[in-house]
């Protein structure tokens, strides 16, 4: 017995703009006819961005700090020496002030710490022996604890020569700080760009998740496979009007990003458009994907708020920083979208167009959104099984 009976209609020949028009129009008006919709795209992101905005607080271990010893005298090599003893800071000792530049833009190493080539002789006469330290202000609160953590070692190390050297003068600390990317380590300008991840991810993956699932349940899928649409009409119809609907999200949060929590901007709207427009591919064909596997609502927004939400706000870097997480978790953290987003976005937003980060951040998101949205063109059918 074949399967030819179960199919109803029968899809018309070749892309037809406008019949894919029509049913684009019928989404939509299916959205505006349905206030959660409007809630979650609007109100639930003015929501999120004031609690998460003014709420959270973070730690941080093992943090990079690139160490520039510009003398080979044995205080310096010492003072570095100890800092290996901490949990909080993992020193990299690099050649000069440049490369430990180039690797604090690329965001390899969260600090520097510079010891002058005055530094041995000033420790020695117990004078005043300048310390610069340059932290990556991309993340206000790690930035901070950064410069806690030196001034800490600083002090610690400084008893234990005392100790080793009773009588010996206590030197003073004299430490230049300098911010890069966020200077005055406000920490709603590290958060409210990540946050701006977690709600797109809300928007796109829960809102769609529902909507394959919603005409099965409610018996209008029937009525879609009489028409002539086509299989792309169908999944472009049901896309367009959720990723407008994202993108109007994404507005909001920019436009209070800028004006409420004054995070500023600093790299091309132009990118910050593509790079959005990714990741909303990759939310949305998420979405789309459960809800086309399961045809059931709840197990579909399950599987969203499960799948999507839960590592958005977890694993990618919106709260918690990846790079003091256990190894076994940080590779996880490589199949979480969120992950490449939230890393974009805190680049434009507060050190500009490092194209070194955002071109294989966007790469990234591109091909998950080719993966996801293959699966769930492959799997849609025009049949009733």
């Amino acid at each position: 017995m074949t399967r030819a009976p179960h199919r109803i209609g029968t899809e018309g020949q070749g892309f037809n703009r406008q019949r894919l028009a029509g049913f684009i129009r019928k989404e939509y008006l299916q959205i505006l006819r349905d206030p959660s919709s409007i809630i979650v795209a609007v109100v639930l992101p003015l929501l999120m961005l004031f609690l998460f905005g003014y709420g959270v607080s973070l730690d941080a271990k093992h943090l990079k700090l690139a160490t520039v010893l510009e003398t080979d005298a044995p205080e310096a090599r010492d003072f570095e020496a100890s800092l290996r003893a901490t949990l909080y800071v993992d020193p990299v000792r690099m050649a000069n002030r440049a490369v430990a530049t180039d690797a604090l833009r690329e965001g390899t190493i969260r600090g520097i710490m510079v010891l002058g080539s005055d530094f041995g002789p000033k420790i020695a006469v117990g004078q005043a022996a300048p310390i610069q330290i340059l932290v990556n202000g991309t993340d206000a609160n790690t930035a901070r604890i950064m410069g806690g953590y030196a001034q800490g070692a600083w002090a610690t190390w400084l008893l234990q020569r005392e100790y080793a050297n009773p009588g010996s003068q206590i030197t003073p600390l004299v430490v230049e700080h300098r911010v890069w990317f966020n200077s005055g380590l406000d920490s709603h300008k590290s958060i409210v760009p990540g946050l701006m991840a977690v709600i797109m991810t809300l928007i796109g993956a829960l809102l769609t998740a529902l909507v394959i699932a919603r005409e099965w349940e409610r018996g209008t899928m029937e009525a879609l496979l009489t028409t002539q649409l086509t299989k792309a009409e169908l999944l472009i119809g049901k896309l367009v009007p959720y990723y407008i609907l994202g993108m109007t999200g994404m507005a909001v949060s920019v436009t209070v990003g800028l004006t409420v929590f004054d995070v500023g901007f600093r790299g091309s709207f132009i990118m910050l458009f593509v790079t959005s427009s990714a990741f909303m591919l990759v939310v949305l064909g998420l979405g789309l994907m459960f809800s086309t596997l399961t045809r059931n609502q709840f197990a579909a927004a399950i599987l969203a708020i499960t799948a999507t939400m839960m590592p958005a706000i977890l694993l990618s870097g919106f709260i918690f920083d990846t790079r003091s997480m256990a190894p076994a978790v940080q590779v996880f953290t490589y199949i979480v979208p969120a992950r490449y987003f939230v890393e974009a976005l805190k680049t434009l937003f507060l050190a500009g167009n490092i194209w070194s980060i955002l071109i294989p951040n966007t790469l990234a998101l591109l091909a998950m959104a080719g993966l996801f949205l293959t699966i769930t063109a492959v799997k849609t059918r025009r049949r009733l099984e």
